[in-house]
């Protein structure tokens, strides 16, 4: 399946560290993202420079990332955690041994 990513678009290098990340909004509701740098991006966030989703629920708060070798990686996990229940991403966040290792 081919994805079309707008960072691949836009030029980004993807040889660098990737991070997926996910930031708790102000009405407790969770975004799941991807970034080369995840506190900057947070921090566009609230500034109202992410997506729409945190825009209308600001302001954010990130509490969980996970590193990636590469781009591909950090888009695939971002896919997966997309798919998962609120209550899922909580117990990810929350530290759930089983679930940090992606094979949930």
């Amino acid at each position: 399946m081919r994805i079309w990513c707008p960072e691949l678009a836009e030029g980004h290098q993807i040889d660098s560290a990737h991070y997926c990340y996910i930031p708790r909004c102000a009405d407790g509701s969770f975004y799941v993202g991807m970034a080369t740098d995840p506190q900057r991006r947070c921090q566009e966030h609230n500034h109202a420079k992410g997506a729409e989703w945190t825009a209308r629920r600001l302001p954010v708060e990130l509490v969980w990332t996970e590193a990636h070798d590469s781009f591909i990686s950090a888009r695939q996990r971002e896919i997966q955690l997309k798919g998962w229940s609120r209550t899922k991403k909580a117990a990810l966040i929350a530290g759930s041994l089983r679930l940090r290792s992606g094979r949930a």
